[in-house]
């Protein structure tokens, strides 16, 4: 069985770049792994499973399951007519994503007391909107504070206003954590929004490609991990 990890895509380099090396410290843990986009480029899930014989796994390399993962990739896995394919659940909002955002934080500058909001890309998904809420929550839980929440697209309150908002409390500093899986046109613009610090992505941690598999396997993918 094949795995296939499913980004959203990105016309920016580093983070198609960025995409490839988690699909490749997967493959150091489990073996040969595809990667497919579902927007922006390709190859598509479509175009994957057309090129694969037998039967694969599907990883939403999603931080929040919108509607990339609940129409768009379905859609494509009826295009192909297949049946011998399993969709894992998708990556976050999970306490592993939370322990890395965690670290971003920490390199980005951030010490307790300082205020932290969590900058998602948004949805108009209300579903979507509550697992980021959660991954908020679950980060709150480490750093021992409140985390907002800020989107930089669709949903609100964006991430300007949460970042006023913060300060409107008496937050003399403010740092953004990235939630977002890699770099990109939405990461770049949040150096723009007022914070005191910007925490870079997840990108290709070895725990997020720990979570990887561990999605795989709990979606019944018999796996050896090296």
């Amino acid at each position: 069985m094949t795995p296939i990890v499913v980004a959203h895509g990105t016309r920016s380099s580093v983070g198609v770049a960025t995409v490839a090396a988690i699909a490749d410290l997967v493959a150091q843990r489990i073996g040969p792994t595809r990667v497919a986009f579902v927007d922006v480029l390709g190859p598509s899930p479509s175009d994957v499973l057309r090129d694969l014989d037998g039967p694969a796994v599907v990883v939403p390399a999603f931080l929040a399951s919108g509607y990339h993962v609940r129409v768009d990739l379905p859609e494509h896995i009826r295009d192909v007519g297949r049946e011998n394919v399993s969709v894992a659940q998708a990556l976050g909002p999970d306490p592993v994503i939370a322990g890395v955002l965690l670290a971003r934080l920490r390199e980005a500058g951030w010490r307790p007391g300082d205020a932290v909001v969590l900058a998602a890309a948004g949805s108009s998904d209300p579903d979507a909107c509550a697992d980021v809420r959660r991954a908020a929550d679950m980060l709150g839980d480490l750093t021992g504070g409140r985390v907002d929440v800020g989107y930089v697209t669709t949903a609100s309150p964006s991430v300007p206003e949460a970042v006023a908002a913060a300060r409107g409390r008496g937050a003399r500093r403010v740092i953004i954590a990235s939630y977002l899986l890699a770099p990109g046109l939405f990461h770049t613009r949040l150096a723009g929004y007022g914070a005191d610090g910007v925490a870079e992505p997840l990108g290709a941690d070895p725990a997020i490609a720990d979570l990887v598999v561990a999605r795989l396997v709990a979606a019944a993918l018999p796996v050896t991990v090296h």
